[in-house]
């Protein structure tokens, strides 16, 4: 069965409500999806905040690489603090719903953190460039202030692209109360009566600067990596493949999910609701456990760590 909400207007505080209309068979499993989704919230928390602390405990992980693998799990934990609790909220309410200002800013935390992982990925594909391609230089080059300055950008840059257009957005007359979704993404386009010009080209503007450009110079440097690695002895190929195949996976992963969501969420066409549910759920369980379990893994001195923290803990 499929919720039809009624829209509530507040006139007196002028705040309007928007159904949320992505649940499927909700009625019938939303006890279900409430410990399936908390579980998995859980998993996400722990699972990125233990990287995060073996990274900061262990001094010979206080290097550039690791350091931004930090910055991606608490990015992972922050972009799925946005989605979860509100979700685990509606579950278990009769109406799923959220007031227009509050959608807003969910959409522009939500999109500020998703535009920080591809410039997070991209410092990263630039710090692998500088080690295998330049390793003389590479203490000269990443230093503690470059790294910094990688971190506050990577979130401050996409924070301030995504005020300007909460600002454009925010006082546009909305004729549509619904949204195709489980929470606030790219679909809150569809909402107002006319569709604005100007939020239009700014939106395809900060998606070039902020998510194809950084892509293309993760592909860039990467392709130089591997034409360097190919040309280099044994050594240096297998210094090549343990570093970046972890990070080209979490790329590939995340610009998928991403394309996803830009693009045939917006579809107005009679896309299936259940096809719809299952890549939203997809997008906001796999990816945020996929780049611990990938780094924890992939990584051998992060591997090492985590093996030796469960040894003592089950030596316990």
């Amino acid at each position: 069965m499929v919720y039809f909400l009624t829209v509530l207007t507040d006139d007196e505080f002028n705040v309007s409500y928007i159904s949320l209309d992505g649940h499927v068979e909700l009625h019938k499993f939303k006890y279900l999806y409430f410990v399936i989704m908390l579980t998995v919230y859980i998993l996400i928390i722990c699972c990125n905040s233990t990287i995060v602390c073996l990274i900061v405990i262990h001094k010979n992980l206080h290097e550039p690489m690791y350091i931004f693998i930090a910055a991606l799990s608490l990015n992972s934990v922050l972009f799925s603090t946005v989605i979860y609790p509100k979700l685990l909220i509606d579950f278990l309410s009769e109406k799923q719903m959220i007031s227009f200002q509050a959608c807003l800013f969910q959409w522009f935390i939500y999109y500020s953190l998703a535009t920080s992982e591809f410039l997070l990925l991209a410092a990263m594909a630039y710090d692998r460039y500088v080690s295998i391609c330049n390793p003389l230089q590479y203490p000269t080059i990443m230093r503690k202030t470059t790294i910094r300055v990688f971190l506050v950008s990577a979130w401050l840059v996409p924070a301030c692209e995504f005020a300007v257009a909460v600002v454009l957005y925010a006082n546009i007359k909305l004729c549509h109360f619904s949204l195709k979704g489980l929470f606030c993404n790219s679909t809150i386009y569809t909402l107002p009566c006319v569709r604005s010009v100007a939020v239009s080209i700014y939106a395809v503007f900060v998606m070039l600067i902020s998510a194809l450009f950084p892509v293309l110079f993760i592909l860039f440097t990467y392709t130089r990596i591997l034409i360097i690695s190919y040309r280099s002895c044994k050594k240096v190929r297998r210094k090549a493949a343990q570093t970046c195949l972890p990070h080209l996976l979490v790329l590939i992963s995340f610009s998928c999910f991403m394309t996803y969501d830009l693009i045939v969420v917006r579809l107005e066409s009679d896309f299936p609701k259940l096809a719809r549910l299952i890549m939203t759920l997809q997008m906001i369980l796999y990816h945020p456990l996929f780049n611990p379990i990938i780094y924890g893994l992939k990584l051998k001195e992060i591997s090492k760590h985590l093996k030796s923290l469960l040894f003592h803990v089950n030596s316990h």
